[in-house]
């Protein structure tokens, strides 16, 4: 099933100089900047009747017309009183501390349980916005802070960031292996070319960039912090693994599970235990779409990654003990 899209408008003044694709997104701010590029590139938007790129300038001032076909997917999701974790909520915007093993969006296998069920109940108007204002996702088993759009303008500004890279996100992970120092991983990410399911660097992917600090060496373990550029799928996951330092727990890209060298078996215990990727989005910033000033927040990591932790500390302190012979 598909239907007609017609918007018409002229590019505004204060938009010359600007991208196409950028100043069509400041035209019509209840589409994202994505979707406005899709539609240029399928050949759907004319300027001053013409067909340009989506990176061509403006002028300001040209005529813009769209005839867009969308196909429309019969699609239902179904509100649930599922609890949410909120740490913040206004007339724009809602931040949610999501817990591990919640998947984000309906998919195969997963139409229910999902953080979109939960927002439904939680906030019906957001059936009116895309994807229910979610503008990334975490994966199922990462926790942390998600940013959700209750309006069309919110999601549009939201979006635009993300395109940006002006949305501050910082992920704390465990890495298995010693680091000797921080760094950057600037390499694209996309699908694997063999295993449809895994992502992989892959220089036919999309660009990618994280950068890495270390907070803490353990002996066999790392505690790092993580700041993303661009918010590739598993981008973290697949970087750290690409470098030889994938997370503790990644049940993907994990590997074989590293043990510290005559580790006591309560260590041993909590680290096959622990059956989740160990990351955890636990800050989150952008510019307010109602204010337009900065804001953030910050959540602590949950319990099994600060229990995971104390064993490695643990672990350190006995070796160092067993050392000196004590």
């Amino acid at each position: 099933m598909s239907e007609l899209l017609q918007l018409e408008g002229f590019i505004l003044d204060e938009s010359a100089g600007m991208r196409f694709d950028q100043a069509l997104a400041h035209l019509f701010p209840d589409y994202s900047r994505g979707q406005l590029t899709k539609w240029i590139k399928a050949g759907y938007v004319t300027l001053d009747k013409q067909q340009v790129r989506p990176r061509d300038s403006v002028l300001g001032g040209e005529h813009v017309i769209i005839n867009a076909t969308i196909e429309k997917v019969d699609e239902t999701w179904t509100a649930e009183n599922i609890a949410l974790d909120i740490i913040h909520e206004d007339d724009d915007v809602l931040i949610i501390n999501k817990e591990a093993g919640m998947v984000v969006h309906p998919g195969a296998g997963n139409h229910n349980g999902t953080l979109v069920n939960a927002l439904l109940n939680h906030a019906p108007q957001l059936e009116g916005i895309p994807r229910a204002g979610i503008v990334h996702r975490i994966d199922k088993g990462t926790t942390g802070l998600l940013m959700i759009a209750k309006t069309l303008i919110a999601h549009n500004s939201l979006v635009l960031q993300l395109q940006d890279r002006s949305v501050l996100r910082e992920y704390q992970a465990i890495a298995m292996g010693v680091m000797t120092s921080g760094g950057t991983v600037d390499e694209n990410v996309g699908r694997h070319p063999i295993d449809r399911k895994r992502m992989a660097v892959t220089g036919a992917g999309k660009p990618a960039i994280t950068h890495y600090r270390v907070e803490k060496r353990y002996r066999a373990h790392t505690h790092i912090r993580c700041k993303l550029e661009t918010g590739r799928t598993h981008q973290i996951r697949v970087h750290m693994a690409h470098i030889r330092y994938p997370l503790l727990g990644d049940p993907v890209y994990g590997g074989r599970l590293r043990l510290p060298k005559g580790a006591s078996e309560a260590t041993k215990e909590a680290l096959q235990g622990f059956r989740r990727q160990a990351l955890h989005a636990g800050l989150l910033g952008f510019i307010h779409p109602g204010s337009d000033q900065e804001v953030s927040w910050r959540v602590d990591m949950p319990e099994d990654m600060q229990n995971i932790l104390a064993a490695l500390d643990r672990d350190q302190k006995e070796a160092e003990f067993d050392a000196l012979g004590l």
